[in-house]
């Protein structure tokens, strides 16, 4: 499709040599004989590029470029003038106008300008349309009140500079918060560097860290630079640091406290100005007991502590990230958003999700390429739900269902709601009252349920 291109003039020769010469550029080219006009062009549908006259009558270019920037202030403008001055330029440029040029127009001169300004917007556009994807990649979805008190969390962390430690169960978004934190900080504008301290084998993790001189070890070729170092002036990001070893862990602290430290190798002293945010799917309280973490260090890790839900605690959020992840992956693969049928969601909630998010989102990769229609119905999730490998951690209430197998949709959905509702009454102590409360229905609504089901009302030994 053909960039597009507006010339506004009052001068009707200038519009028509104008024109010519960039139609037979390959441009689609429109024209306007007042600001006004061209302003309503431009509701309709802006253009690629925007090649402004100041001196007209009525509505100066000026004002027109001031109106245009309000409308639709990622298109570019180029200013014409015959009667130019320095002062007038200034002011141009200073409205956001993208480039100058003085009249009588040099045709050559026109179309080099013209052609820099519209690679430069679609330069602008994809990148502005490749953060927009990474954002939506790096998104926290959802509205239940878990996330909401996890977004105040966010909220308050990010602007401090104090250390945040992040725990939570693996697959529950622990990266995302920090970035999230990181997004919220006076640090964004610098680099967020993420360090997973367990795929690190601990003989070259504090190569990765604090980097190397060459000849520090056999393979260390040329000098290398730490990931303290690339994230200077922004936020470094130490995954699973609960599986970082003592003698790290020591020459970390060190860091911590001393805002430097020396190359693998070398002896010279590098400063560094580091936010780190830290995160572990383990206690590290019950670690320091066991002495396998250090104190000093998790309490100096520990001053903003944030604690990332399961999806099981929040399963009203599903809805969102199943349309979430249906959209990312169909845009990630090329292809069609399906739809997700209402008892597929249903069976979708009742699940226990041992492998939270990150499981979530690869049964809805799955479902995405595996279900030939547009529709992916209950049995489709069911049956992935059954696949599970058996060397995943072993899940909870709920979710034992999908290890077994069903002679109908409805036999399987009836098994998931006599094991939800089976824990929701194990939560709340038996009370009926409650336990409909929490399912959000009618208590007469429950007794009926648990009759049907033959759910059993009472603890267990």
């Amino acid at each position: 499709m053909a960039e597009s291109i507006l010339i506004v003039d009052d001068e009707v020769p200038i519009l028509n040599s104008l024109s010519k010469i960039l139609e037979d550029e390959g441009y689609d080219v429109t024209v306007a004989k007042s600001g006004t006009e061209a302003l309503k062009l431009m509701t309709t549908e802006p253009p690629d590029l925007l090649l402004l006259d100041i001196w007209m009558p009525e509505m100066d270019g000026l004002e027109t470029l001031r109106r245009a920037r309000e409308q639709a202030p990622r298109v570019p403008v180029m200013m014409m003038s015959g009667h130019g001055s320095i002062e007038t330029a200034v002011k141009a440029i200073k409205l956001g106008a993208y480039d100058y040029i003085e009249k009588p127009l040099s045709l050559e001169n026109v179309t080099l300008r013209v052609r820099h300004a519209l690679d430069q917007h679609r330069l602008q556009e994809e990148n502005l349309s490749l953060r927009t994807k990474v954002e939506r990649r790096f998104e926290l979805v959802g509205d239940s009140p878990a996330m909401q008190r996890l977004r105040q969390l966010i909220l308050t962390a990010g602007p401090t500079s104090g250390r945040v430690l992040i725990s939570g169960e693996n697959g529950t978004g622990k990266e995302l918060v920090a970035r999230a934190i990181h997004q919220q900080s006076p640090r964004r504008e610098h680099a967020f560097v993420a360090v997973n301290c367990a795929a690190i084998p601990e003989n070259l993790i504090e190569s990765e860290l604090f980097g190397h001189e060459r000849g520090a070890f056999t393979g260390a070729t040329a000098q290398k630079r730490g990931q303290f170092e690339q994230a200077d002036g922004g936020t470094l990001f130490l995954d699973e640091i609960g599986d970082m070893s003592l003698s790290t862990q020591a020459k970390v602290l060190r860091a911590l406290e001393e805002q430097q430290f020396t190359r693998v190798g070398g002896t010279k002293l590098i400063k560094v100005d580091v936010r780190v945010i830290a995160a572990s799917n383990k206690d590290l309280a019950k670690e320091i007991e066991k002495g396998s973490f250090r104190e000093d260090l998790f309490y100096r890790l520990n001053v903003l502590p944030i604690d990332v839900p399961p999806l099981r605690e929040r399963t009203e959020d599903i809805p969102l990230l199943v349309r979430h992840f249906l959209h990312t992956h169909a845009e990630d693969q090329g292809l069609k958003v399906k739809e997700v049928a209402p008892d597929a969601l249903e069976a979708l909630q009742l699940y226990d999700w041992p492998g939270n998010i990150r499981e979530l989102r690869n049964l809805i990769e799955r479902l995405m390429i595996m279900v030939p229609g547009r529709v992916i119905e209950a049995a489709h999730a069911a049956l992935s739900l059954q696949s599970r490998p058996a060397t995943q951690s072993a899940p909870q209430s709920g979710s034992a269902v999908a290890a077994k197998s069903y002679d109908s949709l409805r036999d399987a959905r009836n098994a998931f709601e006599r094991e939800y509702i089976s824990r929701k009454l194990r939560e709340n102590a038996w009370n009926i009252s409650r336990t409909a409360d929490d399912l959000k229905i009618e208590r007469s609504h429950l007794h009926r349920k648990i009759k049907m089901l033959n759910v059993e009302l009472r603890p267990e030994n």
